[in-house]
C-alpha cells in the first residue's frame, strides 16, 4: 500500500518530532494527524511555508508546553473518586472509561478531555488504577482513580484497607470458633 508523506507540525509519540518528514498509511494521515492539524501534506508550497513559520510554530509550542508543566506541577498527586456499582468480588456492573475519568477531573478543577486520558485498557474493578493524562506531547500526568461502591469504601482504599472480598475474608478468619458447634473440640483438662 502506498504512504502518504506529512511534516509533522508538533511531536507526535511513536512518529517523531516537529518539522520531521514522514511516512504513514494514508488512512492514519487522513483521519487522524490532517484533521487534528498535527501535521501537513509534505509538498513544496507546504516545506517552504513550514519553513517561513518554523520559529513561530516551535516558540508557540515551548509556550504551551511550559503552561502544561506549570499545570502538571500545580496537580501533581491528583487523586479522584468514582463511585460505582459492584459485585461481592470486586468486578464493576459495566466499567470505568477514559469519558468517565475525564469528567470527574474536569469536575475536580482540571479541565481535559477525554481524548487526553490514556488507558490500557478500560478499569472493570474496585481499586486504586494510576492513569495517564497528557496534557502536550511532552508533559504527562499521573492521575490516581479509586473506583468504590461508597465514598467510605473509597477513604478505606485510600488509607490501604482491603474492601470487597479480601475484608470478608479478613474478618472470617478473626472470628472466634464458635464452642458450642457440633464438630467443636471440647476442652478437657
Amino acid at each position: 500500500m502506498a504512504q502518504v508523506e506529512l511534516i509533522l507540525l508538533q511531536r507526535v509519540d511513536k512518529l517523531g518530532q516537529m518539522g520531521d518528514v514522514v511516512h504513514v498509511k494514508p488512512g492514519y494521515a487522513r483521519n487522524f494527524l490532517l484533521p487534528q492539524k498535527r501535521a501537513l501534506r509534505a509538498n513544496k508550497a507546504n516545506l517552504a511555508r513550514f519553513e517561513e513559520q518554523k520559529a513561530h510554530l516551535a516558540a508557540e509550542n515551548i509556550k504551551r508546553r511550559e503552561e502544561a508543566e506549570r499545570l502538571a506541577e500545580r496537580m501533581a498527586g491528583l487523586s479522584v473518586v468514582i463511585i460505582r456499582q459492584a459485585g461481592e468480588s470486586g468486578g464493576l456492573y459495566g466499567s470505568v472509561s477514559s469519558r468517565d475519568i475525564a469528567e470527574v477531573v474536569s469536575a475536580g478543577g482540571l479541565s481535559i478531555g477525554r481524548q487526553q486520558v490514556v488507558l490500557g485498557h478500560p478499569i472493570k474493578t474496585l481499586g486504586l488504577s494510576k492513569v495517564h493524562v497528557v496534557l502536550h506531547p511532552e508533559v504527562v500526568l499521573d492521575v490516581t482513580v479509586n473506583v468504590a461502591r461508597s465514598a467510605e469504601e473509597a477513604e478505606k482504599q485510600t488509607r490501604g484497607e482491603a474492601v470487597g472480598r479480601a475484608a470478608a475474608e479478613e474478618a472470617e478468619a478473626e472470628i472466634p470458633e464458635d464452642p458450642f458447634a457440633p464438630d467443636a473440640q471440647p476442652d478437657v483438662p
